[in-house]
């Protein structure tokens, strides 16, 4: 929260949304009365405030981002919101102006955002973002790229991603963001759903997803790709060997995949109180169900098409879990087909500068749209 001289400003999150709500300072400071809409909306956006004055002025800045929507700082009012009338229903008058704004990396136009649900098979609720093209023909062959996470309770939500409008929604593909558990989209409890023995809720909830879109019509699992990286990346590797029919191609990126020495390289042993220890029952109980790399399956005949990708340089999740990876499955079955790109350079970000940067963004946009571009020609 955040106050003016007469207002409290209460920001919270609401379904992965953010919701402001605005409340009269009163009987000095003793009472708060809401003020403005009784129920007001949840918008998809990511937003801060903060006073201009907080003991002689009502005004506040306010910064807003989201997926369309570059990060913008704008000038607001709070005692606008009392001021609302049946002519002014604008769910934002108590802005004033645009002081600045990030310029637009892409054309958003035509483009749209929306919340979705899917239900877990333990029946929970998962919500998930989709962005999209308005009146998109719902006849499966729609590029689209299936983002996730699900770990250590960092959320996804609302941001301006300017690598994913260029080189995937300008291209008419579409763009999803799972909001699994594992993350901190619904705080502390959402996070402690998939640790350890429990890790197998946060693959769940992704399948459910790709599943949900598929099923929407949006696109099918040979126009499905998914894309993780770090323990997005083990996210990844599970998807590969769990549900190889559900993908039309993943981008695997500076990856744990070997969870039964995770612990032993580089940072891995801080990561015991989200996985488990492999040196004790947790291996048996739990951890071996989802170490990638001990689920390979040379029974298996069409692994999708994966692109892996790691730093010689990581000085966090080990280059090794990517390489064993890699080698395995190409001593296994040299016809799968697998890629493998490892910079020298970059760190645990997998770049050391821009340019670099650049070229692996690119790399795997482009292997994960053509992969998917090229199914969608050869579909009825």
């Amino acid at each position: 929260f955040t106050c003016t001289k007469n207002y409290l400003i209460l920001s919270t999150m609401d379904n992965v949304k953010t919701k402001l709500d605005f409340y009269k300072i009163e009987n000095n400071g003793s009472t708060l009365r809401k003020i403005g809409n009784e129920e007001s909306e949840a918008r998809i956006v990511a937003a801060s405030v903060r006073p201009y004055d907080s003991q002689e002025d009502d005004q506040f800045f306010y910064t807003t981002s989201g997926y369309l929507q570059p990060t913008t700082l704008l000038m607001a009012d709070a005692s606008l919101v009392e001021k609302e009338t049946e002519s002014n229903t604008d769910e934002e008058n108590f802005v004033t102006r645009t002081l600045k704004s990030l310029p637009p990396q892409y054309d958003a136009t035509d483009l749209e955002v929306e919340q979705r649900f899917c239900k877990s098979p333990d029946g929970t609720d998962i919500p998930y973002f989709l962005v999209k093209k308005k009146g998109i023909e719902m006849n499966g062959k729609t590029p689209t790229l299936l983002y996730g996470y699900g770990g250590f309770e960092i959320s996804l939500g609302p941001k301006y991603i300017a690598s994913v409008g260029i080189s995937w929604l300008e291209r008419g593909g579409a763009y999803v963001e799972a909001n699994i558990r594992g993350g901190g989209e619904f705080g502390p409890s959402w996070h402690q759903a998939a640790l350890k023995g429990n890790r197998n809720k946060a693959y769940e909830d992704f399948i459910a997803v790709g599943e949900d879109l598929c099923q929407s019509g949006l696109c099918r699992p040979k126009t499905l790709c998914a894309r993780g990286g770090s323990n997005g990346g083990l996210l990844m590797g599970n998807m590969f060997t769990m549900r190889p029919d559900l993908w039309g191609a993943i981008h695997c990126a500076v990856p744990l995949l070997d969870m039964k020495r995770f612990h032993t390289l580089l940072a891995g042993a801080s990561w015991m109180a989200e996985y488990g220890n492999p040196d004790t029952e947790d291996w048996e109980k739990f951890l071996y169900k989802y170490s990638p790399y001990h689920h390979i399956d040379k029974d298996v005949k069409d692994y999708p098409p994966m692109l892996v990708t790691t730093s010689t340089r990581d000085d966090r999740v080990h280059p090794a879990h990517a390489r064993k990876m890699v080698k395995k499955l190409w001593d296994t079955n040299p016809d799968w087909p697998i890629h493998y790109y490892e910079n020298i350079e970059g760190g645990h970000g997998g770049a050391a500068d821009a340019k670099q940067s650049a070229f692996m963004s690119t790399l795997a946009y482009d292997f994960m749209f053509d992969t998917l571009s090229k199914n969608a020609e050869s579909m009825e």
